[in-house]
């Protein structure tokens, strides 16, 4: 891990500002009675609960200990939680280097934080302790576990424009989420290999200016010639395009594998079956349905910029691989793939998943 002392993108941000300037920028969610939020936030704390137990049974995976409580939040505070998060895991300090440049980073990250507080049903923070742990944010990737967040008003959105029932919705997304809670408990190992190659990812460039420079003409003059779908496009192309060959491997490492997370909860989502969830074949297919609907311009462009279609095709592409693997060889031998950095799929045998059981079992 590197110091906080040593010159990386996190400290480069106002974090603070970063999540002043989001939280003013969010847009308001689904007009909602007090009742219909209160009902919303309880439920969702009972369902975070309630999925721990089938997520074990379907995956496997045995995780020691209670199961913690969710934070059950609204979008000004899921903005204010991954800001922090983000410094946490950019090895950021508390003051960035410069008051301007922080304050204008602070600004750009916050409006991006804002957009994406509009669509988060939930996540998973491995880098942040529960509340009431005594433990501060850490990218050290120390065992004891993460913070569950739910932000409740994205729920209710997306609950009414699929006209599901709210009770099973609720449940559903709170498999996906605690699948990501299992992952991290039960396997301690990947937080701290996240926390190196974020280290990595996030460091100044070494090379000169002009190597970056003709990186950078390369990626915008070959941007036509792409045919590989599982290139990163948007701002996540062009970090790639400016990087050192040690970030790009760091980069195409956490791709790959949140790729195996997304798709991993994803199957674990729709693998519990009608019996935990009674309506979930209509939320899946509302689900995905509402995942390819064509969406207004300006927001089809602001989406590209960030890369965040490259995130729908991690959790498309993941799943397929995961579904793919358990039904040659079954769930128990797939668990082979979390016994550390080396039995992790490579970028190839995501799209090939033979090629992984090959190579692993």
């Amino acid at each position: 891990m590197s110091a906080p002392s040593e010159v990386t993108l996190g400290n480069a941000v106002d974090w603070r500002f970063a999540a002043t300037v989001g939280q003013r920028l969010a847009r308001p969610g689904p007009p909602s009675s007090d009742y219909t939020r209160r009902q919303a936030i309880d439920e969702l704390m009972v369902a975070s609960e309630k999925a721990e137990p089938p997520v074990r049974d379907v995956t496997g995976l045995i995780t020691d200990g209670p199961v913690p409580p969710a934070r059950v939040i609204d979008r000004g505070e899921w903005i204010k939680a991954a800001a922090e998060s983000m410094r946490a895991m950019t090895n950021g300090t508390e003051k960035p280097r410069g008051l301007v440049t922080g304050r204008i980073t602070g600004a750009q990250t916050g409006a991006v934080l804002a957009f994406v507080a509009t669509g988060i049903l939930g996540q998973y923070d491995p880098f942040t302790p529960p509340e009431g742990s005594g433990k501060g944010p850490s990218a050290g990737g120390q065992a004891g576990g993460g913070t569950l967040l739910l932000v409740y008003p994205n729920v209710i959105a997306v609950e009414r424009q699929l006209k599901v029932e709210p009770s099973d919705f609720r449940l559903w997304v709170c498999l996906h989420e605690v699948t990501h809670r299992v992952q991290f408990t039960a396997n301690p190992w990947i937080t701290e290999y996240m926390a190196q190659s974020l280290a990595l990812l996030t460091k100044e460039p070494a090379d000169d200016i002009g190597e970056v420079a003709r990186r950078l003409a390369d990626f915008v003059r070959n941007r036509g010639d792409v045919s590989d779908e599982g290139s990163p496009g948007g701002i996540l192309g062009l970090m790639r395009a400016v990087q050192s060959e040690p970030q790009r491997k760091a980069l195409d490492q956490l791709m790959v594998l949140g790729t195996l997370l997304e798709g991993h909860a994803e199957h674990v989502m729709d693998a519990v079956g009608p019996v935990v969830v009674p309506s979930v074949a209509t939320i899946r297919r509302r689900f995905d349905e509402r995942r390819q609907r064509k969406q207004p311009p300006l927001q089809r462009l602001v989406r590209a910029l960030l890369g965040l279609d490259a995130k729908l095709s991690q959790y498309t592409r993941g799943k397929v691989f995961v579904d793919q693997v358990v039904s040659r060889v079954g769930m128990k031998r797939f668990n082979a793939i979390w016994s550390g950095p080396e039995t992790l799929p490579l970028p190839a045998e995501i799209e090939h998943p033979q090629r992984w059981i090959d190579r692993v079992l």
